[in-house]
């Protein structure tokens, strides 16, 4: 009959075992993605400060490849806005 009380004992603790283990896997799961959650805002956010860094330089950097190319579409532009005719102006409305 001992072992039968002792059988019962271990039972009651395992089941009270299983139902700890399994609140802390849940609370586990339940921070772990809370916690993902935000260390996605934060790379996002730190992504971002760290774009506000690195873009400026980098176009600084590509600005002397770029120029010739800048300057020859401005010329363009200006060729072509010179070419169009006028458009007459319209008559104010009375």
């Amino acid at each position: 009959m001992i072992e039968l009380g002792l059988l019962l004992v271990a039972a009651v603790v395992g089941v009270f075992w299983l139902c700890a283990a399994l609140l802390g896997a849940l609370f586990k799961v339940t921070f772990g993605v809370f916690g993902a959650m935000l260390g996605a805002v934060g790379a996002l956010f730190g992504l971002g400060i760290a774009a506000l860094v690195v873009v400026p330089i980098l176009l600084l950097t590509v600005l002397p490849l770029a120029l010739p190319i800048l300057f020859i579409g401005g010329l363009v532009w200006l060729i072509v806005r010179a070419s169009r005719p006028r458009a007459p102006a319209s008559p104010a409305p009375h």
